[in-house]
């Protein structure tokens, strides 16, 4: 049984207080401690990271297998950084793109993500809620015998 990754992307350490009208109340600190509460109550690992570099993000992907699975949030790096995309295809670990906001009902350069033909899927516009419907089928993908994300 493979392990759940959660990385965040840059700023996203300003959740809570970065335009909380967009982005919500929520602290990082906050969601991962959920995230962390549902996969101990499914019985797989669940740990969360959060850089502001993309080099140490890249080789956060590149420590993943097949067998585990990759819920990320690359921030503003989305629009940009092709290598995330390429670390996500080298390892073949499967993926969900999670933003907070709507990104294709922003800003027109927000609505391009540079990493979704990477990912599984993509959620986003749903607040703090996009990570936790990804969580729910991460759980399904490392432990196929669930139905949902809950014991």
């Amino acid at each position: 049984m493979g392990k759940i990754a959660v990385l965040h992307g840059i700023n996203l350490q300003l959740l809570g207080r970065r335009e909380p009208a967009v982005y919500g109340r929520t602290t990082l600190a906050e969601i991962d401690a959920r995230l962390r509460q549902m996969g101990e109550a499914a019985g797989v690992e669940v740990y969360c990271r959060q850089t502001n570099y993309e080099g140490e993000f890249v080789e956060w992907i590149a420590e993943l297998g097949t067998e585990d699975f990759l819920i990320l949030n690359p921030g503003a790096w989305t629009h940009t950084q092709h290598s995330i995309y390429d670390a996500i295809k080298g390892t073949g670990t499967p993926a969900i793109e999670v933003h907070l906001s709507n990104i294709h009902a922003r800003e027109a350069f927000r609505a391009q993500s540079v990493v979704a033909g990477a990912c599984a899927g993509q959620i986003c516009g749903l607040g703090e809620d996009s990570y936790y419907l990804a969580m729910n089928y991460a759980l399904k993908r490392v432990r196929p015998e669930q139905k949902d994300g809950r014991m």
